[in-house]
């Protein structure tokens, strides 16, 4: 992943954190949650054969300079068996910038989680992905690049759980860094709610830091609405950075 400007969405909606431990009666069966919305992902993998759409509608970012640009990112996630699952990313862009209008397909990503069944109040998992250059050059890192992430959720109750994601972008021979912690809580067992705040390190731009909320509302057992925002802090990071999605379970 790319923290630029054009990229910071890649990764970030495409990510989600704890909310099936919260609201993990209303789910179907089978279904260990989602990536949306929020920094990092659900450490929890799908059951072998299963399949989820996750779908930002879209996600929207404003830099410093007053640009805007509009992600439709999409995430197709499979179960593969055991520990593990598989992840085929991409996403569909406009990008408004002093008075222009550009629009192109992001590069893909396939990623792969492993994530091992969760011992006792705590879960966790790591992520790694490797994204392309496939897609416009606007929209696309110049280079390949390999992410490596870690997210660990710790449920202190029937309705509260803490969680930390850290990760690691590695493209073009620097990295990029980024810790977000978040704090969840079931405000019903459909609805729930968290907090979030993050710091990041761009490779060639620097250090900056945000802070944000969003709501999980499932519609139904195999069904998630998803809103969320984060705005800037201090350092080098988006002015604002919001979305909507929705993310579906088709089971086995």
């Amino acid at each position: 992943m790319d923290f630029s400007r054009y990229h910071a969405f890649r990764r970030a909606t495409v990510a989600g954190l704890f909310i099936a431990c919260l609201a993990a009666p209303a789910f179907a069966n089978d279904n260990p949650g989602y990536d949306r919305p929020g920094l990092g992902f659900a450490p929890a993998v799908l059951q072998a054969g299963a399949v989820t759409w996750e779908q930002g509608l879209p996600d929207w970012s404003r830099a410093a300079d007053g640009s805007s640009l509009y992600s439709a990112d999409s995430l197709l996630r499979i179960g593969v068996g055991g520990p593990l699952e598989l992840q085929l990313g991409s996403s569909y862009n406009r990008l408004d910038q002093q008075g222009m209008h550009r629009y192109g397909r992001g590069g893909s990503s396939l990623g792969l989680k492993f994530a091992l069944p969760a011992h006792g109040a705590v879960s966790w998992g790591l992520l790694g992905s490797v994204g392309f250059t496939d897609g416009a050059a606007a929209f696309r890192n110049p280079r390949r690049d390999y992410l490596l992430g870690a997210d660990i959720a710790w449920q202190r109750s029937t309705r509260n759980a803490l969680g930390a994601y850290v990760e690691n972008v590695r493209s073009g021979g620097r990295d990029s860094r980024l810790l977000a912690l978040n704090d969840g809580y079931a405000i019903t067992p459909t609805l729930s709610a968290y907090v979030e705040a993050a710091w990041q390190y761009q490779a060639g731009a620097g250090a900056g830091s945000m802070a944000g909320a969003g709501l999980a509302w499932l519609v139904t057992p195999r069904v998630q609405l998803d809103g969320s925002f984060r705005h800037r802090l201090q350092g080098q990071a988006d002015t604002w950075e919001a979305g909507f999605g929705v993310s579906i379970y088709f089971g086995h």
